[in-house]
């Protein structure tokens, strides 16, 4: 890969149509650089998961995607209410969603956990009432 590539995308809050789309248009250029499928899998899942939690939670937000030649870094960052306890928001099944959202089939507690388990590095940063910054690393050889 010659150049790093960057991409970003603005994610609106509450907007459950367009959810998806950057998670799709990452997992597509990964797809066009010729990466495995598992690394593929596992980026698509973390960039979904992040952008779910900054239309559901935060208000919405920003992902940013840099691919280079040995790893891929997701990160999101958003303004929004910060996660008050990430420990239990860590754990499988707890959520802070809406009735909203819930009705939708969205916030079932899986987005920190699942982010996590797919990640080679994940770091929280956040803030009670300033925002969260969540990046993850995807490592392209162990």
């Amino acid at each position: 890969m010659p150049e790093p590539i960057s991409l970003q995308y603005d994610i609106a809050a509450d907007d459950y149509q367009a959810a998806g789309a950057a998670s799709n248009n990452v997992k597509e250029t990964l797809k066009m650089l010729g990466l495995p499928s598992p690394i593929i899998r596992r980026a698509a899942i973390i960039t979904y998961e992040a952008e779910m939690n900054l239309v559901i939670h935060a208000g919405g937000g920003m992902i940013l995607a840099y691919i280079d030649e040995d790893c891929v870094e997701i990160k999101t960052v958003d303004q929004g209410p910060g996660i008050a306890n990430v420990e239990l928001a860590l754990k499988e099944g707890y959520t802070t969603a809406s009735e909203q959202a819930r009705e939708m089939g969205f916030g079932a507690g899986m987005g920190l956990p699942n982010i996590k388990r797919n990640a080679d590095e994940f770091e929280i940063e956040t803030e009670v009432g300033k925002g969260t910054t969540l990046r993850t690393v995807i490592k392209f050889s162990q």
